[in-house]
């Protein structure tokens, strides 16, 4: 068998949106999707505006290719379930489009739209060679090749994603730069819990019994 192809558990699906979140940083994941953690912020307004009037739209046909909006996806072989934006069925095979707000900043949500890709062909029976990423911020697509090694990258985050949700382990905190603009920071609290040293320290002080001045126990 090839990677990917062992039968899943029963009752831990992965949700398709979990492979972004992972891929960015798996405690927002763990934040998210065992946590049931989720605070807006400018972005995640943005975000979900944006996915709000890509699903109200109906299915239409553009250019001769029928176009479906909001359809569920899933996949036996791999345990995956979620929804797709937006679909164009081509005569070459379907053609997934994700909408993302701003601008392309790193490969996170390539390894979303792969999972569409795959959970589209077990369910058409056909390759899905590409797709794309739309960026609000850039008015334009970004099209996808879903290579082996996209594929690849993708089965081990959702095989990782799995093993979190089974276990319920919460991952440590990256308390980088990526923290800065993350909707989770207060929730996620990565600059106390990612020195641990710090913890340490400030859990042995709340221990600590309180200074008495000499007077007071001589008034005593």
């Amino acid at each position: 068998m090839g990677i990917g192809d062992d039968p899943i558990e029963e009752g831990f699906d992965v949700p398709i949106s979990a492979l972004e979140h992972y891929s960015y940083c798996p405690r927002q994941c763990g934040l998210i999707h065992i946590e049931h953690t989720f605070e807006e912020n400018v972005y995640t307004v943005r975000g979900r505006q944006a996915h709000e009037r890509v699903d109200s739209g109906e299915d239409t046909v553009a250019d001769g290719v029928p176009v479906l909006r909001g359809i569920a996806l899933w996949s036996e072989r791999l345990g995956l379930r979620g929804k797709a934006d937006l679909v164009e069925l081509r005569p070459d095979g379907a053609y997934p489009v994700e909408y993302k707000v701003g601008r392309r900043q790193g490969i996170h949500p390539d390894l979303q739209l792969c999972a569409q890709g795959l959970c589209l062909e077990e369910m058409l029976g056909t390759k899905v060679p590409r797709g794309a990423i739309y960026y609000h911020g850039l008015r334009r697509r970004h099209e996808i090749a879903l290579s082996e090694e996209l594929r690849r990258r993708t089965v081990v985050a959702v095989d990782a994603i799995r093993e979190m949700l089974a276990t319920q382990h919460l991952p440590s905190p990256a308390n980088d730069a990526r923290c800065q603009n993350c909707s989770l920071a207060d929730a996620c609290l990565p600059t106390v819990v990612g020195e641990p040293a710090r913890v340490r320290g400030l859990a042995g002080a709340l221990f600590q019994p309180a200074a008495v001045e000499e007077d007071a126990w001589d008034d005593a």
